[in-house]
């Protein structure tokens, strides 16, 4: 019979009370792995009076109709003897519970303890994650963890037993409810979302408000929407940055009713260095504080936001101010303990994304469940979804020197690979007709087990479980570095969530061709004589798969997300490409402040050794130069962004190279007359000649060295000038190195007097739930008025000349 348990409770452990109920179970045959046999009622008592003053250890008991059912413990991993074995995690939860003798028989009891347990641990105490490390061989034990979404780690030696470590995350856990059709949870606790929403508290939202507003007023006018007019208003010195060089300004709303009074520094490229502390917003003659919602609806009107589409763009904004109220929270490396922090941990400290956008945090259609499960900012590790789908309808795609079978077996494990073929012919399918792919778990029961449902009823796809590899999220939210095995590809799937201006899906026609794609820019790459020297490489998307929904396919004839809603890539490691002497980081760390402010760039800089100047040098040799070489040598161009590119460093933080990601969706030959194989034809772009080189002076000079010479200035580090100089100076020794690419040089003038302005936040705002359409990238652009080019001066100097203006920086005294 199934037993049905009724209402659990959970509530502290009193030894004095507690113990001499459930000490007598300690002694029974099924408690050999406890691991208390024989201790007196005494030694019990004093343990768990020991463990209850611990701060690193809790105890509770579970009751049922008043009778203690189960006892539970908790433990601090980083405080256990586990800590040695696995990379501890903040929210990690390491866990024992111990079930009370049966009276009768109760299938399925264990493991509903085992999920009021896990569910009680998730929503009560704010676990992020839970461990266990049974002994490895308490089979019913293992079979239960499983159940209840465990992934088993690998074998660890604890002084007393040889152990399965095992970890769970929420979304593995509430994964293995729905399968079990138990999603009721009527005799589980109500899940308080209090612990998870504890970041927003006034203080900080004050904070985020008044970061995002003075970014807003800095982009927007940036951008040309807004016109900020000189001030003579007086501002209150106590709330302002100690900086000569700072104006007042100030804004009027469309209706003139509110103005925003600030100090700010006008910058080339026609920046804004905008002084936080200074943005006042004065209403009615009231003075307040900063509102970015306000600030929106104060300005929509010239903002130009369609009605229809100003609810999205202000939910992306409460969107942004939410991540931002969470990072400041939870960040838990400042940027000086970031100068020694592994790849991953960068990855999660990161605070600003794509530090152009406004709204650049929007995850429309996460909860905060799921922002909790699934972000790069929460470090959170979760598992994936595996689904079979039938080769009708799907196409597999790879490397060359890959092919499916060895593949999948490699990125599964042959054991997995086997039960997974098992259960389709269990069900009386053929496991060769079908590929295995993954897919993320929130866009499996949110969306695909829906959306897709025709497709599962006749069995086009067929769901095959939780695999057991644990993956964090990268700054591309829907890209996923394997934690388990670091060898392992990453994988990137489509996430149908609105973010930034596009429904984050991934085009099945795309995938046909991103292998080939790869891997041919690989070998035009590792050709070219002066990119292996410079050591620039790619990390190539190595295999594929698109699923195509037959009833969207007939039904749209235009591009839409409906059509990208499940596929797949698989993007080899960085991890075997650097030395034991290096390490890895995302460029978008050159613009990282920490929650006080502090940028590391000044910080990486101090820790090299190397002047301000020096160390720029590296990075513009590393960097720069090798992009603009790709421009030039092949009219080839990338997404140089900072979320696309990782830096390679040595131990003292100084760039020795750097590897370009996001390779075929971002990716393009500008050059009508370049010999490309028939079969990746759609790598070649026609755009009109003045937007060919904008792939350096807007994605670079606009994107990323706007707001790095800002923060190298604001530091004290390098003034704006010298960094301009610097990056024509790089680029100067590279066109003298380079004779015979001359013509180049003179038609895509790197030195000319300006630039056309492709507009961000003007595209964000004109469409946010589109931004550009992908097969007319040109022709969607939004443009601003021509920008100068910080480099334009130069263009007459030579390299000596450059190299011995005073503005050359001078080596520190040894």
């Amino acid at each position: 019979m199934n037993w049905n348990p009724g209402a659990f409770e959970i509530r502290e452990l009193v030894p004095e009370q507690d113990v001499p109920v459930f000490h007598p179970w300690f002694d029974l045959e099924y408690a050999n792995y406890w691991d208390m046999a024989g201790m007196s009622r005494q030694e019990v008592l004093a343990f768990y009076k020991a463990q209850q003053a611990s701060s690193r250890e809790w105890a509770w008991v579970g009751t049922q109709h008043g009778q203690i059912c189960f006892l539970l413990e908790c433990y601090d991993p980083q405080h256990h003897a586990i800590a040695g074995h696995y990379e501890v995690q903040p929210g990690d939860i390491g866990m024992h519970f111990f079930v009370a003798p049966a009276t009768e028989k109760r299938r399925g009891y264990t493991l509903d303890v085992m999920r009021h347990v896990m569910h009680y641990l998730f929503h009560q105490v704010g676990a992020r994650r839970v461990v266990v490390e049974p002994d490895s061989r308490n089979d019913k034990v293992r079979a239960i963890n499983r159940k209840a979404g465990f992934a088993e780690v690998g074998l660890i030696a604890l002084k007393t037993k040889q152990a399965m470590l095992s970890i769970a995350t929420r979304p593995a856990f509430e994964a293995t409810l729905s399968l079990s059709g138990n999603t009721k949870m009527s005799h589980y606790p109500v899940p308080s979302a209090q612990q998870h929403l504890r970041h927003l508290e006034p203080e900080i939202w004050k904070h985020v408000n008044r970061h995002l507003v003075a970014k807003a007023i800095a982009e927007f006018s940036h951008e040309q929407i807004l016109t900020p007019a000189h001030s003579d208003a007086p501002h209150d010195a106590r709330h302002a940055e100690h900086d000569d060089s700072l104006q007042a300004y100030v804004l009027v709303s469309d209706d003139g009713q509110t103005q925003y009074q600030y100090l700010a520094r006008p910058m080339m490229l026609r920046h804004w260095h905008v002084s936080e502390p200074s943005v006042t917003r004065i209403s009615n003659g009231q003075t307040l504080d900063p509102d970015a919602l306000s600030f929106i609806i104060d300005f929509k009107d010239t903002l130009a936001i369609p009605a229809d589409k100003l609810p999205v763009y202000l939910d992306e904004i409460s969107s942004t101010l939410y991540g931002a109220a969470y990072k400041r929270c939870h960040q838990s490396l400042d940027s000086k303990a970031l100068l020694h922090a592994d790849y991953q941990q960068i990855e999660a400290a990161m605070t600003e994304g794509h530090p152009g956008f406004v709204a650049n945090n929007g995850r429309i259609g996460f909860n905060v469940f799921d922002y909790e499960s699934y972000t790069p900012e929460t470090g959170s590790r979760f598992t994936l979804v595996w689904l079979a789908v039938h080769r009708a309808h799907a196409h597999f795609a790879s490397l060359s020197t890959l092919e499916y079978d060895s593949f999948v077996r490699s990125e599964l494990g042959s054991q997995q690979v086997t039960d997974y073929r098992s259960q389709l012919q269990a069900q009386g399918l053929d496991p060769d007709d079908y590929l295995f792919m993954p897919t993320h778990q929130w866009q499996w029961f949110n969306r695909l087990s829906i959306a897709f449902a025709a497709d599962i009823a006749q069995r086009n796809i067929v769901y095959l479980g939780i695999g057991q590899d644990m993956y964090q999220a990268q700054q591309s939210i829907r890209t996923y570095f394997n934690h388990t095995d670091h060898d392992k590809c990453y994988v990137k799937t489509s996430l149908s969530i609105l973010n930034m201006g596009f429904m984050r899906g991934l085009s099945p026609y795309y995938m046909a061709g991103t292998p080939a794609i790869n891997e041919w820019l690989k070998q035009l790459i590792g050709n070219d004589p002066f990119l292996r020297q410079n050591g620039f490489d790619i990390l190539q998307e190595v295999a594929s798969i698109g699923y195509t929904n037959r009833y969207y396919e007939a039904a749209l004839k235009k591009d839409s997300p409906y059509k990208k809603m499940l596929s797949v890539l698989w993007r080899e490691s960085p991890a075997a490409k650097v030395q034991k002497t290096e390490r890895l980081m995302t460029m978008a760390s050159l613009l990282h402040r920490d929650r006080d402010g502090q940028a590391l760039l000044p910080l990486m800089i101090e820790q090299s050794g190397l002047s301000g100047g020096e160390w720029l040098s590296r990075y513009f040799d590393a960097f720069l130069v090798p992009v603009v070489h790709c421009f030039y040598a092949y009219e080839l161009v990338f997404m140089p962004h900072g979320e696309n590119l990782i830096m390679v460093m040595d131990h003292s933080n100084v760039p020795q190279r750097c590897i370009m990601k996001d390779i075929a969706e971002e990716s393009a030959i500008l050059d009508q007359d370049f010999d490309i194989p028939e079969h990746i034809a759609r790598l070649k772009v026609s755009v009109p000649e003045d937007y060919k080189i904008l792939g350096i002076f807007i994605d670079i000079f606009d994107g990323v060295f706007r707001h790095m010479s800002d923060i190298l200035h604001s530091s004290g580090c390098c003034s704006e000038e010298q960094f301009w100089m610097l990056a024509a100076l790089s680029v100067k020794r590279y066109q003298q190195a380079h004779p015979a690419l001359a013509d180049k040089f003179a038609r895509y003038d790197f030195f000319a007097d300006d630039f056309r302005h492709s507009c961000l936040n003007r595209l964000q705002l004109k469409n946010n739930l589109q931004m550009v359409d992908l097969s007319d990238t040109a022709g969607s652009l939004t443009m601003a008025e021509n920008l100068p080019n910080p480099v334009a001066r130069f263009r007459a100097l030579s390299v000596a000349e450059l190299e011995a203006s005073n503005l050359m920086p001078q080596p520190e005294p040894a």
